[in-house]
């Protein structure tokens, strides 16, 4: 039994013996002793004081007296007004780590495990959407927090006993797919990604480009040109944006695409495989996946055919444009259209689509959609519309917003000249790892392989860290040069401090897992095996609020306490050999712990650096 459970009971206890009343965990509140103060958790007797009919001082010294003649795990006592702070005894560390020692996920409830909850088919089955790219140009920096955050939410839901898909919603349809089409068909001369020697997605993306700076001349030209003959300079640039010649072009092929040309869906198929298989690659880079993509050409179709079903039940409302709309304004929301006038799709119904097709191939009880805070409004919208159209998790649908990512200088600039590409990214945080490790001598004794190997580790790692530990709501500034630093609040500083555990603990070898209780521990000690019993309800708040930032800082906040306990005491050169015993299992723990917290961030950890 936990610390916290074995006082919470005997609370309970006292409270029947010495004042005859029954009271529920509940009220029985524990909490980490304020630093200030002598012990270790402390617990508030202010809830305790009217049944007692005595001062909260005097409440508390007769509870502490009780705790320490009749829980093992209380040692002494002091109160400090309504506040009882408790020493706990060493034996009750000793075997606090024992239990923490031989549970390899301890404080996670993952299916299958010790801890676990429920069983698999009972568990809830929580969906999360993330990344969400276009077809039209390669995955950026916003992708890239969009992915890491995606995913590390996946692994902390999964931590806390839910059962977890991971999905991915492509748009791979639309006005802006057929711009690079028609690009391509311009002035690709047949241009392949084997050709060129360029990822698919990058090539696209050119593309993308292209057909911009071609449409931009033409807008220039025309605007001039209906300037000449008399237009307002603002009239005359909307309506040649209108007649250029390249969009009307574009225009058509929408129109054929819908209308199934076999022509234009086959150089579809064949521009957007390439850009699947650059996309494949990149996901692969960054250590995520998905379990099921969906794709909005496939859902678009269903979410008309789900509207229309709401039409005929009286939830919408047709215009006399023959446009579809919801009415919001009993929710304190505007109206929303669902269907142009023309017939075609906007985003939300494709939405709903999408979540009809979800929810015919999955049974969800939640569905977490990862997407930038400039949606909020969209998202309350949708909620509402499939609360109204019959889904169980419309109402309690959960929009993760989160905020931008910033750059402090524009030297990361992708080829495109806009934004930073996600593959750039990574290559240039695996070089700076590389780089950076070789300036500080880390990579002495090693191959070329191990070295590029673990620059990938490190590289990717102060990557994933310095985004995720930043609150996901709030916009941030990324600085790749101040993500690789071996010290500080960074991944770096994490992953050495568990090369260094392993380094002590292949040295040590042979560790003897079977503690003496009658060890004493210094405080040091006692604080390091207090707070990787935290780290189960660390991994609790960081599922309750979808926060891997949460994780994050645990894990810096156990690092920087080994890294204490490290400077101040000898572990391999401890002559007692029950100490030393002692302190090899609470760095093994501490290494496990650390593994384990990083990898709930899509973080990998390396033996040796």
């Amino acid at each position: 039994m936990k610390i916290e459970q074995q006082i919470m009971a005997a609370a309970q206890a006292a409270v029947k013996a010495l004042y005859g009343q029954e009271v529920l965990e509940k009220m029985v509140q524990l909490q980490k002793t304020r630093s200030e103060f002598e012990g270790s958790l402390t617990l508030v007797v202010f809830p305790f004081v009217k049944m007692a009919r005595k001062s909260p001082e005097q409440t508390g010294q007769e509870i502490g007296q009780y705790l320490a003649d009749n829980c093992d795990a209380v040692s002494k006592f002091n109160v400090v007004k309504g506040f009882l702070n408790l020493s706990i005894a060493d034996s009750a560390w000793v075997q606090l780590l024992a239990d923490i020692d031989a549970d390899e996920h301890y404080g996670e409830k993952r299916l299958g495990g010790e801890n676990a909850e429920q069983s698999d088919g009972e568990a809830p089955l929580v969906m999360i959407e993330y990344s969400s790219p276009n077809t039209n140009k390669p995955l950026h920096l916003g992708h890239v927090r969009n992915n890491l955050l995606g995913w590390s939410l996946a692994q902390i839901m999964e931590a806390n006993g839910n059962r977890v898909v991971k999905t991915n919603i492509v748009n791979d349809r639309g006005i802006h797919i057929c711009k690079s089409m028609l690009a391509w068909l311009k002035w690709g001369n047949g241009e392949t990604p084997e050709s060129s020697g360029k990822k698919g997605d990058h090539l696209i993306g050119d593309y993308y480009v292209a057909f911009d700076k071609h449409y931009r001349e033409e807008v220039k030209a025309l605007t001039a040109q209906y300037v000449a003959s008399g237009l307002a300079a603002e009239q005359a640039e909307e309506k040649a944006k209108q007649e250029a010649p390249l969009i009307k072009e574009a225009h058509e092929m929408l129109v054929k695409w819908e209308q199934g040309d076999t022509e234009v869906r086959a150089l579809w198929e064949k521009m957007n495989s390439w850009v699947y298989a650059g996309f494949d690659e990149t996901y692969q880079k960054m250590g995520v996946k998905f379990d099921k993509i969906y794709y909005e050409s496939q859902t678009y179709l269903k979410g008309k055919a789900k509207v229309e079903e709401g039409l005929q039940k009286g939830l919408f409302e047709r215009h006399e444009d023959g446009s579809v709309w919801a009415d919001l304004t009993n929710e304190g929301l505007d109206q929303k259209l669902l269907i142009r006038s023309d017939g075609t799709s906007v985003y939300m119904t494709q939405d709903i689509g999408t979540a009809e097709m979800r929810f015919q191939d999955y049974p969800i009880d939640k569905m977490i959609y990862v997407v930038g805070n400039e949606q909020n409004y969209h998202f309350q919208v949708l909620s509402i519309l499939l609360d109204r159209l019959g889904f169980k998790w419309g109402k309690e649908l959960v929009h993760f917003s989160y905020g931008m990512v910033e750059l402090p200088n524009g030297k990361m600039k992708s080829r495109e000249g806009t934004v930073v590409d996600a593959d750039d990214l990574m290559q240039l945080m695996v070089d700076d790892a590389y780089k950076t490790s070789m300036e500080l001598g880390k990579f002495a004794d090693m191959t070329e392989d191990e070295r590029r190997e673990i620059a990938r580790v490190v590289g990717m790692g102060a990557l994933k860290y310095f985004i995720l530990k930043v609150d996901a709501r709030k916009n941030m500034l990324f600085n790749s040069e101040e993500s690789i630093d071996f010290n500080g609040n960074t991944g770096p500083f994490i992953q050495y401090t568990h090369a260094r555990i392993r380094s002590i603990l292949r040295k040590a070898q042979d560790i003897q897992s079977n503690l003496s209780t009658q060890i004493t521990l210094n405080e040091k000690e006692v604080e390091l095996i207090q707070k990787m019993s935290e780290y189960g309800a660390a991994v609790e708040q960081a599922g309750k609020d979808y926060s891997p930032s949460g994780i994050a800082n645990y894990c810096y906040e156990l690092t920087k306490v080994f890294n204490q306990f490290y400077h101040d005491y000898s572990i391999l050169n401890e002559p007692n050999e029950e100490k030393k015993a002692l302190r090899l299992v609470i760095a093994r723990n501490v290494a496990k712990i650390l593994k384990n917290g990083m990898a709930l961030l899509g973080i990998e950890v390396p033996e040796r650096m």
